[in-house]
């Protein structure tokens, strides 16, 4: 089974665009951009993405991008 890590369109203005680019270069992941992921209210307030439909959410996008690799580190050990 492979990380599925979806976005939000909408979050891009919080730097999140970054973290996905960055995400999609691994082929190991399943990374997916929508218009819409219903999280409107934390969606305007700071950079999010969801692993396997679990909220990760976080203060900057880099802080995103490293809470999402811990993540997947811990759920997906080599």
């Amino acid at each position: 089974m492979r990380p599925l890590i979806e976005f939000c369109s909408s979050n891009m203005h919080h730097g999140t665009a970054q973290v996905m680019k960055l995400l999609e270069a691994n082929p190991d992941y399943d990374v997916l951009e929508y218009g819409c992921l219903g999280n409107c209210g934390e969606c305007y307030a700071g950079p999010y993405a969801l692993l396997d439909g679990q909220f990760i959410g976080a203060e900057t996008a880099a802080e995103l991008l490293a809470r999402l690799e811990e993540a997947i580190a811990a759920l997906y050990p080599k």
